[in-house]
């Protein structure tokens, strides 16, 4: 099964992505072309794709060469759901830098190393979590599941070779669920996956943003894991093929140049970069938000040690899927041309970005309601009021419940509510979050399992529902 399981992914996803290797139109003469793949809904990349293509950061740079007496360029997007197709067209030497998630970039350099001219680079991060909280397991909304255990036996969507199946099957295996053969895994495309689950033809979907968060606030699914449990970083990133980047150097530089610009319109403005995202993927702009905002994704383009150490620790995965080629992680690892891009930028120090741990986009400013600076980011959120600049801070969850039932009393619009969940971190909408009232405080979780772990260690916390809890949160 192994052995026939690489090239069955690698025709799915010329399948999936509706193309054949056959090459677009090729560029005028003088014209240098780059082809960049990315994933419009996979807003974890959106600073190496949606947004940066929206802001035409790129296109600005390569004018910028153009205009001091280089070559003219062309810039050619494409949009895929997941990474697979992308690595199938650099495999096929058709496109020449593209992004995607943790185990999608180590199937890409496995596939590509075989051919010199397709072998690729990862050369920087889009965003990561620290804990893995960007992908994450679902489940419709009527199950009795409050756990991953309860899965055993059952049908799960997820994209083979993606994000969210590695976290399943970390996850499995941490539950003592054999991957293979304790659950079917059906391998869809994210939104076919979703049809899935929602006529209940499989009992979860695993995904990766905004997947989960997406179907979560349509109200089309409730979460069942949160990826944070595993405490493993995960993390999006950029391959280049290294013999483009070789033939035109230049354009690496002025796309990471560029990188750069988007990572810090995403971290100064993020209610600003949620708008231009969800036009550009067509996502409500309350989930963008909910990934791109404020404690939520940490978008930093270094290539940090602890990510490199999860790569390596991903690589059996590799094996569970098929028969890969092994993969030198360090080599395959190449920060050489983002050193360069921060150097000739001047958007501050490589080493010192590198070092650095804490989220660069975090929510500041004056709670109003509890009158209180809004400091700790483990516990602030935000309140967003339909037709305001911007969210409201609050200091910490039970702040947050008094400016939810103040807004509600002036009869203003909510268009969503954001906290971070009490163990782990995670942002996540506080209505679907589950909340629990212990003493005086209000300690909202991402899930059920969350929620349980506090209660054995604090048996007085009574469960409440969120309109419970904004109806008698009191100052």
């Amino acid at each position: 099964m192994k052995a026939r399981l690489v090239p069955v992914l690698l025709a799915a996803a010329l399948a999936a992505a509706g193309c054949s290797l056959e090459s677009s139109d090729e560029a005028p003469a003088g014209t240098v072309k780059v082809v960049v793949g990315y994933q419009s809904k996979t807003i974890n990349t959106v600073t190496a794709g949606t947004l940066l293509r929206a802001q035409g950061y790129l296109e600005q740079r390569l004018r910028q060469i153009t205009d001091n007496g280089g070559a003219k360029y062309q810039v050619e997007w494409q949009d895929y759901d997941t990474g697979a197709p992308i690595t199938a067209q650099m495999v096929a030497e058709k496109i020449d830098i593209g992004s995607m998630g943790d185990y999608p970039l180590l199937i890409n350099g496995s596939r590509t190393q075989a051919n010199e001219r397709a072998e690729t680079a990862l050369v920087s991060v889009t965003g990561y979590n620290p804990k893995g909280a960007l992908n994450m397991v679902v489940v419709p909304n009527d199950s009795t599941a409050s756990g991953i255990t309860d899965l055993a036996g059952q049908k799960i969507s997820a994209s083979v070779g993606s994000a969210g199946h590695g976290t399943l099957v970390q996850a499995l295996s941490r539950a003592g669920i054999d991957p293979s053969k304790g659950v079917e895994v059906l391998n869809q495309q994210p939104q076919v996956g979703a049809t899935a689950l929602e006529s209940h033809q499989v009992g979860a979907l695993s995904q990766f943003v905004a997947w989960p968060g997406l179907l979560v606030f349509q109200n089309k699914a409730k979460l069942l894991y949160d990826g944070a449990e595993l405490d493993v970083p995960t993390f999006h990133g950029v391959v280049a093929r290294r013999s483009y980047a070789a033939d035109h150097p230049e354009v690496l530089q002025a796309f990471l140049a560029a990188q750069l610009d988007a990572t810090k319109f995403v971290n100064e403005r993020p209610f600003e970069a949620a708008k231009i995202v969800a036009d550009g993927s067509g996502l409500p702009q309350e989930v963008v938000y909910l990934y791109n905002g404020p404690g939520g994704t940490r978008f930093d383009t270094t290539l940090k040690p602890s990510l490199v150490s999860a790569l390596k620790g991903d690589v059996p995965y590799l094996k569970s899927i098929g028969d890969f080629a092994d993969l030198n992680v360090d080599g395959f690892v190449d920060d050489a041309a983002l050193r360069k891009a921060f150097a000739e930028t001047g958007q501050g120090d490589y080493d010192r970005a590198l070092a650095a741990t804490a989220n660069p986009s975090a929510i500041t400013g004056a709670d109003p309601v509890c009158g209180a600076p809004v400091s700790d980011p483990g516990l602030a959120g935000e309140l967003w009021v339909d037709g305001a600049d911007r969210p409201q801070p609050a200091a910490d969850p039970t702040c947050l419940l008094r400016a939810v039932q103040a807004a509600k009393a002036q009869g203003k619009v909510i268009r969503a509510v954001y906290v971070p969940d009490a163990e782990l971190g995670t942002r996540w909408f506080a209505d679907k979050a589950v909340w629990l009232r212990d003493g005086a405080k209000y300690l909202p979780f991402t899930t059920q399992a969350a929620a349980q772990r506090y209660r054995q260690n604090h048996p007085a916390a009574t469960p409440v529902s969120y309109d419970q809890a904004v109806t008698e949160v009191r100052g």
